[in-house]
Order: C-alpha cells, then structure tokens, then sequence
C-alpha cells in the first residue's frame, strides 16, 4: 500500500530532500512537488492526496494558511525549523511534526504513524458515512447518523448531535449539498432534519429527538413521502 503524497515547500534543497526520502519509501507515491501554497490547494483540486509534507514557513501564505484554507485536507505531515510550532501543529490535527534536519529515522516514524492512521480510517464500518467539517481552526469528524438537525444561525450553521452542537462557517444551501438526500430532508428554511430522528409530526411542526421543529407548509408532503421510503 503506497499513500499518494506531495511537497509543499519554498526551500528548493528542502523539496529535493523530501522528494528523496519519498522515492525511497516503500509506503509513499510522490504525486507532485509545489514551491507555495497558492500552487499546492489548486493542485489538490486536481489530484487524489492521502499525504501532505507541509513546510509551515512560506512567504505570502504559510502553512497555516493554506490548512485553514482547506476544506477538506488529507492527512498533514508539518516541517518546520521552528519549535515553536510543534504546540500549534496540533491544533490544527496535524499526523505529525518533522524538525529540520531531518533524519531517517524520525522520518520514518512519521510516515509510519500516517500509513497506521490511513488504515484505521479505511478500516472503519463502511456504513458509517463521514463528513469533516471546519469548527474552531480544525477539521472535526462528525459521523452523519449522529446529526439529529442542522439550524441556521446567520452566517452560520449549527449541528446538533447527541454529543453536543458544532457551529460551522457555511450557508444551509450549501451544506445540504453534501448531505445524502435519502437521509435527510430541508423542511423548513432554517431546518434541515435527520430522517431516521423524526418521531412525529404534523401540519406545523416536526419532533426530533423530542424537540419541536417548525415545518413548512408546502414541504408536509415531500416530508410524509420521504419518511416512507427511509
């Protein structure tokens, strides 16, 4: 198993460095090689990636930036000749932290610790369907069965789920889009509702989970056929 991987790093000598340590590693598939970040997130908009070696310290947009620029980022490996980085690379849910020079061995207790994270998530139930989400500065898992209803909050969404609520930066149309149809349903301009959660309901109003949803009157039919095919 090869995990697909690219570079991202101003340091040309830093980049032929990794380029190195990837081709002889019998875990890792060099993808590409960028000098900056504005190249890198348009080559990931073209390219499949399981692994970035991220080089935190680039002029323009550094690291940092380029992962909260991304919505949805594969695993990150950050290097750095900075220590005093190592504490924030976690915060943004980094796999690991490479401190210059690198040296082989540490190198490969990086990418061993990614290709163990990468099977661990591919090992999961395939029914458990998955979506990460940006909330405070990380990207969090939220499991969708677990979603019990989505509510606007202006220029906000909140997820509301057994374990708590997540408040995103996003626009109720645009999250709907990433919702399986079949499993959830807008009901209300300001609602969207976890099918498998809805216990009743009538001309107004939907219950979840024992909360009171308002309905919209002309999404009572589209709900009632809905609940009939989950």
């Amino acid at each position: 198993m090869k995990l697909r991987c690219i570079i991202v790093d101003d340091s040309f000598m830093q980049r032929t460095t990794m380029a190195r340590l990837v081709d002889n590693h019998p875990n890792l598939a060099m993808v590409a090689e960028y000098s900056n970040a504005i190249e890198a997130k348009n080559g990931l908009k073209n390219n499949e990636i399981d692994l970035i070696f991220l080089d935190v310290e680039m002029p323009i947009i550094n690291g940092f930036d380029l992962l909260e620029s991304l919505e949805n980022p594969p695993q990150v490996i950050l290097i750095t000749g900075n220590p005093d980085y190592a504490l924030k690379a976690f915060d943004y849910n980094v796999t690991d932290y490479l401190y210059k020079p690198i040296s082989l061995a540490r190198f490969d207790a990086s990418v061993k610790r990614a290709v163990a994270k990468f099977e661990q998530i591919n090992q999961m139930d395939e029914e458990e369907e998955y979506i990460f989400v940006k909330s405070n500065l990380r990207q969090r898992k939220v499991v969708l069965n677990d979603i019990n209803w989505v509510e606007a909050l202006g220029d906000y969404i909140k997820l509301v789920t057994n374990e708590g609520n997540v408040v995103i930066l996003s626009t109720m149309k645009s999250f709907e889009q990433k919702l399986p149809k079949d499993s959830f349903l807008r009901i209300h301009k300001s609602y969207i509702v976890n099918l498998e959660k809805v216990e009743k309901f009538n001309s107004k109003t939907v219950e979840v989970v024992g909360r009171q949803i308002p309905l919209s009157r002309h999404k009572k039919t589209e709900l009632a056929e809905a609940l009939y095919n989950v």
